[in-house]
């Protein structure tokens, strides 16, 4: 059967039509035979996610992103992906931006969620999540980190700026003749360190036997307090102590008016019977002395003893008187 030139024509057009139609569906990564699920999300910033790229479930290629597209006035991007058949998974599973590699590449993975709520159909908004890349990470740690240098160059400045209003010229001068003297100080340490370490080096000999004496005083010393102690001197004061609480003791009755002694430093009329007795004791000691015939007559060679007349203005009279 011949085909007429007509329809070898229509066919070659068709068939071009469908090369074309499945040539543009390769380049645009959809399909014409695909039963995916389409889903949608949002996101403020994709960082360069194209499409084309795979969508991935537990690590595991479940499908792609079809198209990125402004959705508002806001700048948020609409991401349209799709995802096959074979695994479901609830409609508040998440849809997650994360970087693909270390020099960049943007990706999303899906979170699933099993929580008994009703499962994700094709058309549903997923929710939506944006994982920090390594940049992002470097850039928190950094940001931080730059304040605290530029902050800590700041206050350097400062301090700098400080120090030179301080170090004026008088301030710098008596810097310098402080570090002139402290320079001069140090040359007299050393000149004196090394006069006495000659001193040291020339009597090195008085030292040894001075220490050495030390030594021997040291053990005789010890050796006396060990003789001190052979001869009893423990028992000495033992003796001695107890002497001072027995004498303590014996002051103590005296205090109280205890004994004879205590009576006489306490009993106040005794103490005033016996100064009383010495002066009348010394008043007859000196009418003795005044008037001795008073006293004693002495009769020789059978005299008679005369009688004794009280002379006028006797002194034994004015003793008397108070």
């Amino acid at each position: 059967m011949k085909l007429s030139r007509e329809i070898k024509t229509g066919i070659i057009v068709v068939g071009g039509i469908l090369l074309f139609i499945l040539g543009f569906s390769y380049l645009k990564s959809t399909p014409l035979f695909d039963n995916s699920k389409t889903f949608y999300a949002v996101y403020k910033h994709v960082g360069g996610l194209q499409t084309g790229t795979q969508v991935t479930i537990n690590g595991f290629n479940v499908g792609k992103v079809n198209d990125i597209r402004f959705k508002d006035n806001y700048g948020n991007l609409l991401v349209t992906f799709s995802v096959n058949n074979s695994f479901t998974f609830s409609k508040n599973s998440t849809a997650e931006l994360y970087d693909t590699g270390i020099i960049g590449g943007k990706g999303i993975q899906i979170k699933p969620v099993f929580d008994g709520s009703p499962t994700a159909q094709s058309g549903d908004t997923l929710t939506t999540s944006t994982r920090p890349g390594l940049t992002d990470l470097v850039q928190q740690k950094l940001t931080p980190l730059q304040q605290k240098i530029e902050g800590a160059f700041t206050n350097a400045d400062t301090l700098l700026m400080n120090v030179n209003e301080v170090l004026d010229a008088k301030t710098k001068n008596d810097l310098r003749e402080s570090i002139a003297g402290l320079n001069k100080l140090m040359k007299s340490l050393e000149s004196s360190a090394e006069v006495l370490n000659r001193l040291l080096k020339n009597n090195q000999g008085k030292l040894d036997s001075s220490l050495t004496n030390f030594n021997e005083l040291s053990s005789n010393f010890a050796k006396l307090s060990d003789s001190l102690n052979n001869a009893g001197l423990g028992r000495t004061l033992t003796s001695l102590e107890s002497t001072v609480s027995n004498l303590d003791k014996i002051l103590s009755q005296i205090e109280n008016g205890e004994g004879s002694l205590g009576k006489l430093t306490n009993d106040e009329e005794l103490y005033d019977n016996l100064n009383s007795a010495t002066r009348e004791l010394d008043l007859l000691l000196r009418d003795f002395r005044l008037n001795p015939k008073r006293y004693v007559n002495v009769s020789v060679f059978g005299k008679k003893q005369k009688e004794y007349t009280l002379p006028e203005n006797d002194p034994a009279e004015k003793i008397d008187e108070p």
